[in-house]
């Protein structure tokens, strides 16, 4: 008998095809992203900047920064909305999207939480617009907590093909609401051409949290290493996300 895949990856695998690269000026992967998890608190709101820049070689200088508003009007949905600015080596800053995107979580399955991701974005400056997916797992085990995002794009343009690629992230409690791991985003070529030699950056992250001041301050750093394809024009990137949660 033929194995059957798990639900969350059937529905992921159907409609990868139809979705599309958010970004078609084809930045670097992980410039301004971040890892999403499978699991969000009802009610709550966040506002996050998420920063990217690269370090070395041909694009040294280039960056990304992301805004989102984002809120949990349910258990199992987390909608937002996201501005993209970009600038590109030796160039200016220019709002390149903007875009709405949805959460929804499945549930737990062998001890992982499953999610899927949709989003939808609005292209300026010659860039189409465009339609992404992500298959969101998320595995905590006490102080451990693993994600692992399998992604898929297409911008909305004749002749264009559906990107895959995947964020990843493995992090642990050290002291109080301190964390540290490591991160990793790269991509994974086409449904016409899986895995070819192509960028990849793998570096450690730090965390932490502040309750404080009210509204939850959430920051991570880190710098990710240039792996493969993604040496020929940089040495890595350096990371800041920024949040507050409500």
């Amino acid at each position: 008998m033929t194995p059957t895949a798990p639900a969350p990856l059937r529905a992921f695998l159907l409609a990868a095809p139809l979705l599309a690269c958010a970004s078609p000026a084809c930045a670097a992967p992980g410039l301004g992203d971040e890892v999403y998890g499978a699991t969000y608190q009802k009610g709550t709101s966040e506002f996050e900047a998420r920063y990217g820049a690269l370090n070395g070689g041909a694009e040294n200088g280039e960056d990304a920064l992301k805004l989102e508003a984002a809120h949990v009007p349910l258990k199992n949905l987390r909608v937002a909305a996201q501005v993209q600015i970009e600038r590109e080596a030796g160039g200016q800053r220019h709002v390149t999207e903007a875009s709405v995107e949805a959460v929804y979580t499945l549930g737990r399955a062998a001890g992982i939480d499953f999610a899927v991701y949709s989003e939808y974005a609005k292209g300026f400056r010659g860039n189409p617009d465009a339609l992404e997916a992500k298959l969101i797992l998320e595995r905590r085990a006490g102080p451990f907590d693993a994600r692992l995002n399998l992604i898929a794009e297409r911008p909305l343009a004749h002749g264009e093909r559906t990107e895959l690629s995947y964020a990843a992230s493995a992090d642990m409690q050290v002291a109080g609401e301190f964390r540290a791991g490591l991160a990793a985003f790269g991509d994974l070529g086409t449904f016409h051409r899986f895995a070819p030699r192509a960028e990849h950056f793998l570096g450690p992250v730090v965390k932490g949290e502040v309750e404080a001041l009210g509204p939850e301050l959430e920051i991570e750093a880190g710098y990710l290493f240039a792996l493969a394809k993604a040496r020929d024009n940089s040495r890595g990137q350096f990371r800041l996300i920024v949040s507050l949660e409500f």
